[in-house]
């Protein structure tokens, strides 16, 4: 049975804004972002970025900047890096912004700043802000430790706009998605058309028509050759990014003859076969169907053949696979919880009930594999963020499980198989 976490052991901070996504920005920032909408509500839209670090005991967050949007909320954006530049691209009505996030070195000692250092340059004290402190439960860093240092911040730019949504009331962008190499932009939205966009031109490549209601979510696979999309018509399908071509249609048959619905869908490397993907899609239940479960779903993306399963007694919001493709994690409509998973097997190795008091709009795992600095050290084998409507910011670790090596393993079983041959020959057996 998966360890079972307390809900508020991993709360990292609060903002004063509902929140809809969350990004890896570098290696230990995170950038989440939403916002209250354009009613006069006096509730904010915009980003903000925290940075996270480990500081012995547990996680730590604090805050790096803010970015307001003015009346527009961010309801969905995705952050890459062309090795040189970062964008943030954010859905915002029927448009999609995009954003250039420049990184600034500060040595608060001066209070000077450079632009273009990168994070490998930095050297800093940690410290935690009072604000931050308050938020997280964690007691500020003692005063010796607060001396002078320098930190990484961030200075978010408007770039270019383009309209990405076209339906004739009320056009909506529900999800957008940059390749894994920074040169493709993927938005879907409520005229149910999947459009693919040179990046960073902001120029159309490609306009399918591939579903007949809106689009709930997206993704390119590793390679970027591929491209998923899932609708509220029930359809998940894999498109040739090359050829703008259906490659393949997720089906499955559901339990019972319900109906269900995909919601969300990733893709995933396959460990030490970097050619090579899995794709996990999330599918609840439509309608009001009882107590039918909400599934985690692997398949193979080639063949567009369903691989493994894995049932949930409630309804499924959102999913992050982490960059080295070892861990799934998955996040609960109705109470609010984060799993983890294995997700070779989809085994449930964590579960964090009631993380949120309202369900999880987004999980984003703490990245290994980073290229732009070192992953962020602890005591824990996984780490994924999740956010909520809640206004919180949360973070649920896996500690290391306690394994028994191969060699010992043989040995146990050559010493059982010796007693045991023992056991038989002197009952006469």
């Amino acid at each position: 049975m998966p360890p079972i976490r307390r809900p508020n052991e991993g709360l990292l901070a609060r903002v004063n804004f509902p929140l809809y996504s969350i990004e890896m920005l570098s290696s230990r920032h995170v950038l989440v972002a939403g916002g209250g909408g354009s009613s006069k509500t006096g509730v904010a839209n915009g980003f903000e970025i925290y940075e996270i670090y480990h500081n012995g005991d547990r996680f730590v967050a604090e805050e790096v900047i803010r970015h307001e949007t003015g009346p527009s909320v961010v309801m969905n954006c995705a952050v890459r890096s062309d090795g040189r530049r970062s964008f943030l691209v954010a859905g915002q009505e029927s448009h999609c912004q995009m954003y250039h996030v420049n990184t600034k070195v500060i040595d608060e000692s001066t209070g000077s700043g450079k632009e273009g250092e990168t994070e490998k340059t930095t050297v800093r004290q940690r410290r935690t802000s009072t604000r931050q402190s308050q938020n997280s439960g964690v007691e500020d860093i003692p005063p010796e430790r607060k001396m002078s240092f320098r930190r990484l911040s961030f200075d978010i730019k408007p770039g270019d706009s383009v309209q990405t949504d076209f339906l004739d009331r009320e056009p909506i962008q529900r999800v957008v998605r940059l390749s894994w190499d920074c040169k493709l932009m993927a938005t879907g939205g409520t005229d149910g058309r999947l459009r693919l966009w040179n990046f960073p031109r902001m120029t159309k490549s490609r306009d399918i028509a591939a579903h007949s209601k809106e689009l709930d979510d997206l993704d390119f696979s590793p390679d970027g050759k591929l491209v998923v999309s899932i609708a509220k018509d029930g359809l998940g399908v894999v498109w040739d990014v090359a050829t703008g071509k259906e490659a393949g249609t997720l089906t499955w048959q559901p339990p019972e003859g319900i109906k269900y619905l995909f919601k969300r869908c990733r893709f995933g490397v396959i460990e030490d076969k970097r050619n090579k993907c899995r794709l996990f899609t999330l599918a609840n239940p439509l309608g009001k169907s009882g107590k039918q479960k909400g599934f985690l779903q692997q398949w193979d993306p080639e063949t567009g053949i369903l691989q493994r399963a894995v049932g949930v007694d409630e309804s499924l919001s959102a999913l992050s696979v982490r960059d080295d493709g070892r861990f799934v994690a998955i996040g609960t409509m109705f109470s609010g919880s984060v799993s983890i998973h294995i997700a070779f097997s989809l085994q449930r190795v964590l579960h964090i009930p009631n993380a949120h008091s309202m369900f999880v709009t987004g999980l984003q795992f703490l990245p290994v594999l980073s290229s732009d600095g070192p992953a962020i050290s602890s005591d824990s084998e996984a780490a994924v963020l999740s956010i909520s409507v809640d206004n919180r910011i949360c973070i649920h670790s896996l500690q290391y499980r306690h394994t028994l090596p191969a060699w010992a393993a043989i040995i146990l079983i050559i010493v059982i198989l010796f007693l045991t041959f023992m056991l038989c020959s002197y009952m006469g057996l």
